[in-house]
């Protein structure tokens, strides 16, 4: 038997629908994991929409909460992240630890084999076992999220979405009547959704003003506390013009935590803003794990396209990425994925950046 994770949107939706045109025997399953429910978060009609969907198909859905464990394996590593002016990624973890961590345990206790999300993802069987690779739909492909699972959670996983573009997966829910085939996609991670993510952090993180300098030490303004940035922000600076300067965008390009002082510069690419080199936390792998440098593709962030790099292991499993071409704003916190192709090798938090 296989379960569905049914989010109430329509890429679980069709997901589910696949599977059931194939004549599979699947039951669905919606996770709730924040406790939440606003204008933000919207767990109640989400969770009203996958009941219609399983109506549709004729399955039976199962609900269990995770919120607890969300607080505790992914939202108290959220916010330990921002505490020390780094900017996380929780989707990363939520994959690994929820998703494919407790609620795939979940699932063997309801009975199931596999379970199926609505990722935008290829899983494929290789010479040496089960590779992740790219979604066919490379403007939606979501195998970044995914590049830390671990082999066990790979091999129990099922993308029905890899091979089908937005476009088709829209068409064919509508095409079946089903009912989220307009529901406009979900933004963001659950807890944080479309609200001002400064005003949700403060709820956390308490306000640690210090002095907007530029490279020279001249003094800009005041920022709200380090928490509040990221390295390549352009907005909500707040120092406007300044006499001697050009009208000209400022961007952060440094958080120096020790002196709790933000380092800004003008200029969309300054030279400040750019590194080659990037080091890493403890590497996951979904192939062997490389003990000689080698040369593959990283994305530093989500959205970015691939670049050439030369990956050097470096003791205690980090690594050493050395990119082809400056990248600009490296930003500690989120994930260097690693591909060769189309095909996820693995990635690393990003510790730190240099020329």
């Amino acid at each position: 038997m296989i379960v569905v994770g049914l989010s109430g949107g329509v890429d679980s939706a069709v997901a589910a629908l696949r599977l059931r045109e194939q004549g599979l025997e699947i039951e669905g399953l919606f996770m709730a994991n924040w406790e939440e429910d606003d204008a933000y978060c919207t767990i109640s009609s989400d969770y009203q929409d996958a009941l219609a969907v399983c109506r549709e198909l004729r399955i039976p859905l199962h609900r269990v909460d995770f919120a607890a464990e969300y607080r505790q394996r992914v939202f108290d590593y959220f916010l330990t992240e921002y505490r020390a002016g780094r900017t996380p990624n929780p989707d990363v973890l939520c994959n690994r630890e929820i998703k494919f961590g407790v609620c795939l345990e979940h699932v063997r206790r309801l009975g199931g084999t596999r379970f199926a999300t609505g990722h935008y993802a290829r899983r494929i069987e290789g010479p040496k076992g089960v590779e992740l690779h790219k979604a066919l739909d490379s403007t939606k492909d979501q195998s970044y999220f995914l590049h830390s699972l671990e082999q066990s959670q790979l091999e129990a996983a099922l993308f029905p979405l890899g091979e089908l573009t937005k476009l088709e997966v829209r068409e064919r829910a509508r095409s079946a009547g089903l009912p989220v085939h307009d529901k406009p996609d979900s933004t963001g991670i659950c807890f944080i959704g479309e609200r001002p993510f400064r005003e949700f952090l403060n709820q956390y993180i308490a306000d640690t003003p210090g002095p907007i300098l530029t490279p020279d030490g001249e003094r800009l303004g005041t920022h709200h506390g380090l928490a509040f940035y990221t390295l390549g922000q352009r907005g909500g600076l707040e120092i406007g013009g300044r006499a001697g300067y050009a009208e000209a965008a400022w961007y952060v390009a440094h958080k120096d935590v020790k002196r709790n002082t933000l380092i800004v510069v003008q200029g969309h690419d300054h030279p400040l803003l750019l590194s080659k080199t990037v080091t890493t936390g403890p590497a996951y792998w979904l192939i062997d794990t490389p003990i000689e440098p080698f040369e593959a593709s990283v994305k530093l962030r989500y959205r970015q396209s691939d670049q050439r790099c030369r990956v050097s292991p470096l003791d205690q499993e980090r690594l050493q990425i050395e990119c082809h071409d400056p990248q600009r704003a490296v930003t500690p916190g989120q994930f260097a994925v690693l591909y060769s192709d189309t095909r996820c090798l693995g990635g690393a938090v990003i510790d730190t950046a240099a020329a």
